[in-house]
């Protein structure tokens, strides 16, 4: 280690949105003893951001864990935004101030500014577009992930990225992960969150190897796969006790995905506390979900360009965003202008407003905020006249059971349970990480 640290690497576990709640009610199941020793040891505290409802997206929440600073403070409001400006995240603030090397693996909405330390090593989420600082094995399996998670909702894996997958995981995965993986992989078809746990599966060997490989201070772990899960299925858990069940098309019956993410997560903790016996690591879930109070259907246009050519808009690019989101590069303000005019006259056959629309002079964000369930057939009205069928250009993302709440959790390795305050807020965690290599 660059510091000579007497104790191990320093390490941000972060399991996006994951109920506490949940966890301590399947540990009492025997189902999570990972999980449930550290509770005990270190117990678990409460942590607060936004309470305004429209700020409280993880995309938000995770630049204040980077930063150290509440939205009102890094004012960064979309996904992928952080690339627009030049805040001080933790990784570059480590390895400046302190010399520590440094590592992140799939960091929510972050920035790769590591470009003066090429011993780091930086693996961005899927959908911020910064560079990327790793292995070639690395970087090609990275590519295979960011288009799988890209495309998840339409359930395509191209065979390049199968292929870049494969190369990947050969140099990164442990030979005591494949029978996981193998089950994993061919369990997906039928349930179908199997995809979700494979990929952090793959991206939690992934951090394993690398930090022990380069004998990192300081690495950071992002997973999602609980939030995405808790988003789709959470009238499936047993955890949950109110009236709204899923359909038996959606999920099979007596299916608990979420006690399925739950327990890849307790393998995971633990595989952290194995090879990294002496780190100090730090669990945190940013947000965490409370169950929706009624049936939403979320869905994601799995065909931007057909839409856009049906909707004979001007525009240049289309990249696509998490769930329902992508934005639209048109290149002019005044090509922009036309597009927004015409995808806020988009409407369903009785009136209801399709899209949402952010307009930043040459671009668009754009979010798909129909919620009632699209059927075959479906058409929509438009400037252009009437797109029919619409249903085939989107995929369903999920029927939303949870929607996020400000209360966050936090476990820390660094300090005892007696000792441990019953909240703080959220962006705390910046300074903790900061303070834990200062000098005693």
């Amino acid at each position: 280690m660059s510091l000579n640290r007497k104790d191990g690497p320093v390490i941000l576990l972060g399991l996006n949105e994951l109920n506490f709640h949940f966890v301590e009610a399947y540990a009492k199941k025997g189902l999570l003893p990972n999980f449930q020793r550290l509770i005990q040891r270190h117990g678990v505290v409460r942590t607060v951001s936004e309470k305004s409802y429209p700020e409280l997206e993880p995309w938000i929440q995770w630049v204040t864990v980077h930063t150290g600073l509440s939205f009102d403070e890094h004012r960064v409001f979309r996904l992928g935004d952080i690339v627009n400006n030049e805040l001080p995240q933790i990784w570059e603030v480590l390895a400046k101030r302190f010399g520590a090397s440094v590592a992140a693996v799939s960091p929510m909405n972050a920035r790769n500014s590591l470009a003066d330390y090429p011993s780091a090593l930086f693996v961005p989420d899927p959908w911020t577009e910064t560079t990327v600082s790793a292995p070639k094995d690395v970087e090609l399996l990275f590519s295979a992930v960011k288009q799988a998670v890209n495309d998840n909702a339409h359930g395509r894996l191209a065979p390049a990225s199968a292929a870049r997958l494969l190369v990947g995981m050969l140099r990164n995965v442990r030979a005591s992960s494949y029978a996981a993986l193998t089950r994993l992989a061919l369990g997906a078809k039928r349930r179908k969150w199997f995809k979700a746990l494979l990929l952090d599966r793959v991206l939690a060997d992934v951090f394993v190897s690398q930090v022990k490989r380069g004998n990192y201070d300081f690495g950071s772990l992002f997973l999602n796969a609980g939030a995405h899960i808790q988003h789709h299925y959470m009238f499936s858990s047993p955890c949950y006790e109110g009236p709204l069940r899923n359909p038996s098309w959606y999920v099979e019956p007596g299916a608990d995905p979420v006690a399925d993410v739950y327990a890849l997560y307790d393998e995971i903790l633990g595989d952290l506390i194995k090879v990294f016996p002496d780190a100090r690591i730090l669990v945190c879930t940013g947000l965490s979900q409370k169950p929706n109070d009624r049936m939403i259907f979320y869905y994601r246009p799995k065909e931007h360009e057909r839409f856009l050519q049906a909707l004979g808009v001007p525009y240049r690019n289309v990249l696509p965003r998490m769930s329902r989101d992508f934005l639209l590069e048109c290149g002019t303000p005044d090509a922009a202008l036309q597009t927004q005019r015409a995808l806020n006259a988009c409407t369903s056959l009785d009136g209801r407003a399709l899209f949402a629309v952010d307009n930043r002079g040459s671009d668009l964000f754009c979010m798909l905020m129909y919620t009632d369930e699209i059927t075959s057939g479906f058409s929509v009205r438009s400037p252009n006249g009437v797109i029919e069928r619409f249903d085939e250009m989107v995929s369903l993302v999920s029927i939303e059971n949870g929607i996020h709440q400000t209360t966050g959790y936090l476990i820390d390795t660094g300090v005892m349970a007696k000792g441990a305050p019953r909240e703080i807020e959220l962006k705390e965690i910046y300074s903790r990480l900061v303070q834990a290599f200062e000098p005693a």
